[in-house]
């Protein structure tokens, strides 16, 4: 028989999930591109489950990741460096930028990345975006070293910038995912509180909550 504190914490996790539910960011995804440290990636995906992003994808050539999103679960470094959010979001691995991009376009998803200026695309800061306007969308995050590549760049709808008002323009990746999808997810939870994606985006009688409750004291 199943010990009281066990039920207590399974009945806890359970509650929390119904709790965040209406809080998710529905058909949003971060894409890692060619990661160099493990760490990083960790970091990402806890940034993701904290802000409410549905899934991760990561490109990574280097097969440092296995295929299966329950193998995943069980990486002690992923684990540590997301503070367990690896278990709780959902995470899957491609071997290119190729294959990622095509299974994206293939399920309708529209692709923005995270770069500086880029001569001949779209080019707008955070702040300026309205990312509520494709109801599929990924968010490119590039490697550590080199940042997007120029096939992402080629296929994304548009390069969205960080502002940034220091001597050294640059942020590092948990840094910059951090901010980028705070400001995405917070876009899209307020959208999706009055509107609902199907039914030609129909507005809700009854808006959802676009923040957490406060815990009583």
């Amino acid at each position: 028989m199943e010990q009281p504190e066990k039920q207590k914490r399974r009945a806890s996790v359970r509650e929390r999930a119904n709790a965040i539910k209406d809080f998710r960011c529905k058909h949003l995804i971060a894409v890692i591109e060619a990661p160099v440290d493990i760490k990083n990636v960790g970091t990402v995906i806890r940034n993701v489950n904290a802000s409410g992003v549905e899934k991760v994808y990561v490109v990574d050539p280097s097969g440092s990741l296995p295929d299966d999103w329950q193998d995943m679960r069980e990486r002690r470094s992923l684990a540590k460096t997301s503070v367990s959010a690896v278990k709780w979001t959902f995470v899957k691995r491609f071997d290119s930028t190729s294959a990622c991009l095509d299974h994206l376009e293939k399920n309708n998803f529209v692709s923005v990345v995270t770069s500086p200026h880029v001569k001949g695309k779209t080019n707008a800061y955070l702040h300026e975006v309205d990312f509520t306007e494709h109801a599929k969308l990924a968010v490119w995050f590039g490697n550590e070293r080199r940042g997007i590549s120029a096939e992402a760049i080629e296929r994304c709808d548009m390069c969205v910038a960080v502002p940034m008002f220091g001597m050294i323009e640059s942020l590092n990746l948990g840094t910059s995912s951090g901010i980028v999808l705070y400001e995405v997810t917070k876009q899209r939870r307020e959208y999706q509180s009055h509107f609902r994606r199907r039914d030609s985006k129909g507005k809700r009688e009854d808006p959802l909550p676009t923040v957490m409750p406060r815990e009583e004291e």
